[in-house]
């Protein structure tokens, strides 16, 4: 059966009919009949068996600016419905992120019967010619995914990272077994070829031969190599889908692709008393890191594995974890490993409050609770590290929990304006008990005028997972003054916020992450109901600020200014459509890039050097609020009149603003504000400086360079006063940068020094 030029609703409603063979390969034109998939365009292509559907954009926007010929669309297909898209995208990287430049992309059906489908995308990349084939047979649980990269030019390419990427939509990340996710670069320590995305409900992997390198939390696989000229490299890997977060099937593929000798085991799993644990969940260490685990059913489990030692534990959602059992497994052979006593849930009801004396005491704080020490479920499914407090019952949650001892971390305000506190419990499997926790507040910015918000933070668009909701209350716990949201080339959150930001009586700052391939911008605050006009993986920089300007947008916000494809490191490779625009308001210092600060930090001095009024911004990129903290960076803004969406954008292009990443600053001159000095005059700058950690070092700089630094001996100052006696010279600037015992550090924007012209004013 084919669909070729079938409207997708059709094809979709042949392949869910009772009686229809779901043992042939179809190929579906036109818009993706995957759930809430993003391939919507006449031109697109679905590829559909009897276990998974993808969907490989050929007209659609592929996010990212990435170039068109990915997958961007990725589902199970159980019972012959296909069910909702768990992928961004996926595809081959020639070097590194960097796709681009292209000049054409084609992308061919080369067969289509009910034994396999046969696609090519062909793209050029400079001088390099890119041809992937994605091959899906009947009965297969994997897409194989074939590229080979030509070089067509007259120079060597030496130092190429190429390989395929995986960037899933929502759900959990399990990276490849053996390295860290934090880990980037080459290893020696892989386990096994894949990278998983999974839930409860279903399970992507991301297999690929000779992979040496890793980046991004490993979802990005590649190989170091060099492409001399007319020589050509092929690289193999495939994308495998499964109907459930169990990864037996997985595990199995890598067997049997790599012909591994094998055996088995298989146990059962019961709880206290000899109850029958319904779904056990049984984890998988090799080496001493986490292999990879299946999902037993009715206290029965059975798995294979490759020859090899290891240690296997058993659990279930929110119930403890058994101790672990060693196993040797040869080729053909057969163990049996059984768990008993587990426990299962309990729960705690935690109740947050202000602490101390006075109107404020006792008030319900909204509120972080992470755990510190205890059990942290390794399968995410089975329970949470990190809870926040609900919304409309401010300062209170109930979770289960499983049982045993456990040491949690309770904050309000994020450490900023006050102490978290470490609070133990003990949780016993059927029990509820409440958890008072009481937190002390010793500063109040608001009081003196400034307000914080999280100028960089995602919800549940492309990769992100927050739904809107848990972005609310990880930024209300984080003690931020607005919400905050700004989903890559999306606006479709922004009702959701605004609702609940009405709800709790406080500003919302409505903003998009433009996200071109060359460089990444924040647009904010945006005309309630605006949506991007154009497409960011073609638009100039020219036609990408004009559109943020007509969505309302006062300020452009460079983000990660210097990543592979943050604006000023494309700026130096040459890659921006149109070139240098000098139309952006903000250089962000992101929280999740190294080294960021200093140069972001550099370049802005430079410019305030010369006289440009370009301010800072700080923002952490949060795209997982129970696997990053909102607001670890934020930025502070001083406001004279009503909190505001468009108050707060105001003072950001003023440069009344500073960023923190625990210190608070008070200037006793406003930042971004000019001061007429005589010449040769004296005059002071003060500042009022306060952090829960202990203050450490206090540094004023002016033309780039530090003037003076005031060092704070005693771990227990928490505040100070400090003044900054000077002499006019030049017009100039200064700012600060104030640094606690923790190492946390707080940048402000310049002080404007002018030199009177008229020495009688």
């Amino acid at each position: 059966m084919k669909f070729r030029n079938t409207p997708a609703w059709v094809a979709l409603l042949v392949l869910v009919l009772p009686g229809i063979a779901q043992a042939a390969v179809q190929v579906v034109t036109g818009p993706t009949p995957i759930e809430r998939g993003d391939a919507r365009a006449a031109g697109d292509i679905t590829l559909v068996n009897e276990k998974l559907a993808v969907a490989i954009a050929v007209e659609s926007v592929v996010p990212y600016g990435v170039p068109r010929g990915a997958i961007i669309d990725v589902a199970p297909v159980r019972g012959g419905r296909v069910g909702h898209d768990q992928a961004v995208f996926a595809d081959f990287i020639p070097n590194n992120w960097s796709a681009w430049p292209n000049t054409f992309q084609r992308v061919t059906i080369v067969q289509r019967d009910a034994a396999q489908a046969v696609v090519r995308a062909e793209r050029d990349w400079g001088k390099v010619t890119i041809s992937t084939v994605y091959t899906l047979r009947a009965n297969a649980d994997y897409v194989d995914i074939q590229t080979t990269m030509r070089n067509d030019g007259a120079a060597a390419l030496p130092g190429l990272l190429s390989g395929l990427t995986l960037w899933p939509r929502g759900g959990y990340e399990f990276g490849v077994p053996g390295i860290p996710v934090a880990f980037t670069g080459k290893f020696a320590t892989a386990l096994a070829d894949r990278f998983v995305a999974y839930d409860e409900s279903w399970a992507m992997a991301l297999h690929m031969d000779d992979f040496d390198h890793v980046a991004n939390g490993t979802k990005d696989l590649f190989r170091l190599h060099t492409l001399q000229p007319g020589e050509s490299r092929s690289f193999s890997g495939r994308l495998q889908v499964a109907p459930s977060g169990d990864l037996r099937a997985i595990i199995k593929a890598e067997i049997d692709h790599r012909n591994l000798p094998a055996g088995f085991v298989r146990g059962t799993v019961t709880g206290r008393n000899g109850a029958t644990i319904d779904r056990p969940v049984i984890v998988i260490e090799k080496q001493g890191h986490p292999y990879g685990w299946v999902v037993g059913q009715k206290g029965r489990y059975e798995l294979t594995l490759p020859a090899g030692e290891y240690a296997l534990y058993a659990t279930a959602k929110n119930s403890s974890q058994s101790g672990k059992l060693a196993v040797t497994v040869e080729a053909g052979s057969q163990a049996t490993r059984n768990f008993q006593n587990l426990d299962g849930p309990g729960r705690i009801l935690f109740n947050v409050s202000s602490a101390g004396a006075g109107a404020g005491a006792g008030l319900p704080l909204d509120a972080r609770i992470a755990i510190m020490e205890g059990q942290k479920p390794l399968v995410q499914f089975l329970g949470r590290k990190v809870f926040f407090t609900e919304l409309d019952a401010r300062g209170r949650i109930e979770v289960p929990i499983a049982a045993g001892p456990y040491l949690f971390h309770v904050s309000a305000g994020g450490g900023f304006f006050g102490p978290s506190r470490e609070v133990p419990v003990t949780v016993i499997g059927g029990n509820t008990q409440t958890v008072a926790v009481a937190l002390q507040r010793q500063f109040e910015p608001n009081a003196q005028g400034w307000y914080a918000a999280d100028l960089h933070h995602h919800a549940d668009q492309a990769e992100a997972v927050t739904p809107p909701t848990d972005l609310a209350r990880s930024q209300l716990a984080a003690g931020l003054d607005l919400l905050f949201v700004s989903d890559h080339d999306s606006t479709a959150n922004h009702v959701a916020i605004a609702r609940i930001a009405r709800r709790r009586g406080m500003p919302f700052i409505p903003a998009i992450e433009l996200s071109p391939s060359w460089g990444h911008f924040n647009a904010y605050p945006l005309t309630p109901g605006a949506k991007l006009g154009v497409d960011t993986s073609t638009a100039t920089v020219d036609e990408l600020f004009q559109d943020a300007r007509r969505m309302g947008a006062s300020v452009l916000q460079s983000n990660h200014p210097f990543l592979l494809y943050g604006y000023l490191a494309s700026l130096t490779s040459q890659t921006v459509p149109g070139g240098f625009n000098a139309g952006f308001d903000l250089l962000e210092i992101n929280a999740d890039v190294p080294n960021d600060d200093a140069r972001v930090l550099a370049v802005l001095w430079r410019l305030w050097n010369a006289g440009h009024r370009v301010y800072l911004s700080g923002g952490t990129d949060t795209h997982d609020v129970w696997n990053e903290r909102s607001g670890r960076l934020r930025t502070f803004a001083h406001l004279n009149g009503p909190v505001s969406a468009a108050g707060f954008a105001q003072a950001l292009k003023d440069g009344h603003a500073y960023v923190s990443f625990g210190p608070l600053i008070f200037p006793s001159v406003m930042f971004g504000d000019t001061l007429k000095v005589k010449p040769g005059a004296s005059f002071t700058l003060g500042f009022d400086v306060k952090s829960v950690k202990g203050l450490s070092t206090i540094e004023l700089i002016g033309g780039g360079n530090v003037i003076k630094t005031e060092s704070i001996t005693g771990t227990a100052v928490q505040e100070i006063h400090v003044d900054f006696p000077l002499t006019q010279g030049a017009a100039g600037w200064y700012s600060l940068k104030v640094r606690d015992r923790d190492g946390n550090k707080a940048y402000s924007n310049p002080i404007w020094v002018d030199t009177l012209s008229d020495p009688m004013q």
